[in-house]
Parts: C-alpha cells; sequence; structure tokens
C-alpha cells in the first residue's frame, strides 16, 4: 500500500475516518436532539438538512474554483475546523434556529474541504492508481460512518440517554482530524498549490477561461440525471422502519451499511483502475436500482438485510470510482474547478430527489423507490452501452 498510495492519499484518508465518526456519531441523534430536547416541529428538521445540504453544494463550488487559484491545505484544514467547532457549539443550543445557524457553518466546513482535497488526491495520482486512492479514501471515510453510529450507542447508555454530552464527545475525533491535516503536504512547485502573494501585492492568477473538456459535461450530466432520482438515506432508513425494524435494528442495519461500503470500496477502486471506469459505475448503478425496486416491492423486515448491504454494495462501486472518472477528465489546471462543479451537480440533484420522493413517499414509499430503481436502471444500461463518448 505504500508503494500504491501516496502520503497525502493515506493522510487525508485518516482526517476523514476521524471527521466523519464525529459526524456520524451525531447523525442518528439530531432529529432526537431537535424534537424532544428543543421542541422543534417535524418541519424545522427537513427545513434545517435541506439547507444544509444545499449550502453544503454551493460552497463545494466556490471551494473547487478557488482551489485552483489558492493553496489546497489551508482551505482543508479550515474547512475541517469550522465543521468540528460547529459540531461542539451544537451542543449548547437552546433553540432550533440556533441549530439551523451551526448546521449551516457545519456544510459550509464541508463545503469548502471537499472539493480540495479530491484534487488533492487526484493532484496526488495518476490515471493507473487514481481509482485507487479514491476507493481507499472513501473506505476510511465509511469506517469511521460505522465506528461513529457504535460509539454513539455506547456512550448514549453511559450518559443515561442524555444527548447533549454526545455532542461534546464527537468534538474529539473532530478535533484530531484537524491536528492530522498538520501532516499534508503541499509542494509549492505544484502549479495549483502555488503560496499566496505577499501582503500587499495582488495576485494576478486567473482561473483558465478554456471551457471544460465535452466529455467531462457528458459524464457529469449523466451521473447528475443520477442524482434526482438518489434520494437521502434518511428515507431509507424510513422505509427500513416501515417493514418492522425498531431503533436498534434500523441503526444496526445502517451499520452494516456502511460497513460493506467500507469493505468494497477500495476493492472496487483497484478494480476501476484496470477496467474502465464507465463499466464499475454503471454496474454500481445496476445494483442501486435492484435495492431500491427490491425495498419498493417487499413486505417483511428480513428483506432489509439483505438488501441494505446490497446497496452498500452500490455505494462502494459508484462513490470514489465516479470521483476518480471525473478527476481522469480534467486539465491539471481546471480540477479542483471541475471537481466542485460535479459536487455541486449531485448535490443539487440529491435535493430534488429528497424533495419529490418525500411528497410523493405515502404510506409506504414503495412508489418513489421502485420509480428510483427503474429510472436508475435506465441510466446504467445508458453508461454500459455508451462507449467512448464517456470516456477519455
Amino acid at each position: 500500500m505504500k508503494r500504491s498510495l501516496p502520503r497525502n492519499v493515506v493522510v487525508l484518508s485518516w482526517v476523514s475516518l476521524f471527521q466523519d465518526a464525529a459526524s456520524e456519531m451525531l447523525y442518528p441523534i439530531m432529529p432526537l436532539f431537535l424534537t424532544t430536547v428543543l421542541g422543534a416541529p417535524v418541519a424545522a428538521v427537513g427545513l434545517i438538512e435541506g439547507i444544509a445540504e444545499g449550502t453544503a453544494s454551493f460552497a463545494k463550488i466556490a471551494s473547487g474554483r478557488l482551489s485552483d487559484t489558492r493553496r489546497r491545505k489551508p482551505m482543508i484544514a479550515a474547512g475541517y475546523a469550522i465543521s468540528s467547532v460547529a459540531k461542539l457549539i451544537t451542543g449548547l443550543a437552546t433553540t432550533w434556529p440556533m441549530v439551523l445557524a451551526l448546521r449551516f457553518g457545519d456544510r459550509v466546513g464541508k463545503g469548502l474541504r471537499t472539493s480540495p482535497r479530491d484534487a488533492m488526491i487526484a493532484d496526488a495520482t495518476t490515471a493507473s492508481n487514481r481509482g485507487r486512492a479514491f476507493g481507499f479514501h472513501r473506505s476510511m471515510d465509511t469506517a469511521g460512518a460505522v465506528i461513529g453510529p457504535l460509539l454513539g450507542l455506547v456512550f448514549y447508555e453511559l450518559f443515561d440517554h442524555r444527548l447533549r454530552p454526545l455532542f461534546w464527545v464527537a468534538f474529539v475525533p473532530a478535533m484530531v482530524s484537524v491536528a492530522l491535516i498538520r501532516l499534508v503536504r503541499e509542494s509549492p512547485a505544484s502549479p495549483l498549490a502555488q503560496a499566496a502573494p505577499p501582503p500587499g501585492n495582488v495576485s494576478t492568477r486567473t482561473i483558465p477561461a478554456d471551457p471544460l473538456p465535452p466529455r467531462y459535461w457528458r459524464v457529469v450530466t449523466v451521473l447528475g440525471l443520477f442524482s434526482l432520482v438518489n434520494f437521502s438515506d434518511a428515507l431509507i432508513l424510513l422505509r427500513a422502519k416501515e417493514l418492522g425494524l425498531g431503533v436498534s435494528g434500523v441503526v444496526a442495519a445502517y451499520c452494516l451499511y456502511n460497513a460493506v461500503y467500507a469493505a468494497l470500496a477500495y476493492p472496487a477502486g483497484i478494480v476501476s483502475d484496470r477496467l474502465p471506469r464507465r463499466l464499475v459505475v454503471a454496474s454500481g448503478l445496476a445494483i442501486f436500482a435492484i435495492a431500491y425496486t427490491g425495498l419498493g416491492i417487499v413486505h417483511s423486515s428480513a428483506w432489509v438485510w439483505v438488501l441494505l448491504p446490497l446497496y452498500g454494495g452500490y455505494t462502494a462501486l459508484t462513490d470514489g470510482v465516479a470521483r476518480a472518472w471525473v478527476a481522469d477528465l480534467l486539465p491539471t489546471d481546471r480540477r479542483g474547478t471541475g471537481i466542485g462543479l460535479y459536487h455541486g451537480v449531485i448535490g443539487a440533484g440529491a435535493l430534488v430527489a429528497g424533495t419529490w420522493a418525500g411528497l410523493a413517499w405515502g404510506d409506504n414509499g414503495s412508489v418513489p423507490l421502485i420509480t428510483a430503481g427503474i429510472v436508475t436502471g435506465i441510466i446504467a444500461l445508458t453508461l454500459a452501452v455508451g462507449g467512448r463518448l464517456f470516456e477519455r
């Protein structure tokens, strides 16, 4: 692994593991904190998450563009630090509008760090090992998503079911992630990592005016169309609850999903370095179609233990591989901009998906799940037969 993965990839992967452990420790309890501790209506929970994710999407676009003209390491550090402090202060909130403001800050931090971080991973690799690198990063990030909820359950019991202390516990791994960024090395010789101009001087560096490659736009368009039917995992967990799982069962199923994702993301990245990334992503989308359609038609909670791990296979085959695929199609001097736009498109699509799926959910969610499964199956087939239309 030391020969195949550059130092920055390994360090940034550990950074993501600790930060995601902190975030996922709080993710399952945030709705409970809002509704039971602060007395927020359910509508406020949806409003907060909608604004939070929309903020992250736009911030990713802006940070990606800036990262092509600024040093990336300070942007990454600032993004993780902002999110860490927001988590700590959320534990002191006394009203839900305060949580809204802090979630806004948390997502600004996420948006500020994501595009520069992915661009830095892409810069440290070549097309021959980029899938491996992004797969390893997503695997480590998702390992945090397994560790976090489990630690949250443990401390929830230790603190006698009090929720506020969990925010302060989560601050510890969050700050570890910030400290680890000191180990990242950004070469000042890189055209994408030039030092800022001396105080008093105005930088003349501008983002190149050349348009991004047509194949990049074709790939982003297709993945953006998929994002319109890829709604929040919170709705998948709601479906699991509707099928008969209790709270502990839902958390366990969510951890199982993340465990499968974490276990398969790295191998999926390796495969994508040997086969066309298009085919790996298409395979993942085909699995998504099966998992979503299955969740829409089954009537027994036993199927959740089959379909949710299968769904983890979809994420493993697409998340890191799609990032590597997009990076492959971008010129070096536009990499941050292109990655930021990709994240922005996917995030905006997810907001639309969550809105229409929530409105169409009805009594059991079958309609949006089956609809999303069918549409995704068509998109998977399009990618599979698209050939050179979507490749470098």
